[in-house]
């Protein structure tokens, strides 16, 4: 895989997600990490699924930062590779949100996309 591929399959997370990853999972006994995952459904076409977990499978990526660790497994991150996965706190409320560069249209709920 040439450079540019494994720049494309790259996801990063900010630090605002990094820190509330790691206060997260530090209130959840026996959770180590969070696991993000795509799966066909949602009002556009994918979803994304956000799981607390114990165990890392032989197929995850791990991205970790400042104590936090995110899990996603190869199939998801084919269609998440490049993102962003960031964490908001703003009038709207707190949320995870992931800038998907290959998201062609989302759902306003922003948990759904289409490629």
């Amino acid at each position: 895989m040439g450079a540019d591929a494994k720049t494309a399959m790259k996801v990063d997370m900010t630090d605002a997600a990094a820190k509330r990853i790691a206060r997260i999972v530090s209130n959840e006994a026996g959770k180590t990490a969070l696991r993000v995952s795509v799966e066909g459904g949602g009002c556009s076409g994918f979803s994304y699924k956000f799981d607390l977990v114990d165990t890392r499978n032989d197929d995850d990526v791990a991205i970790e930062k400042d104590g936090a660790t995110v899990l996603i497994d190869d199939l998801s991150l084919v269609y998440m590779g490049g993102s962003v996965i960031d964490f908001v706190d703003d009038l709207m409320g707190q949320s995870f949100q992931i800038r998907n560069p290959n998201a062609v249209a989302s759902c306003g709920c922003g948990t759904s996309f289409s490629i």
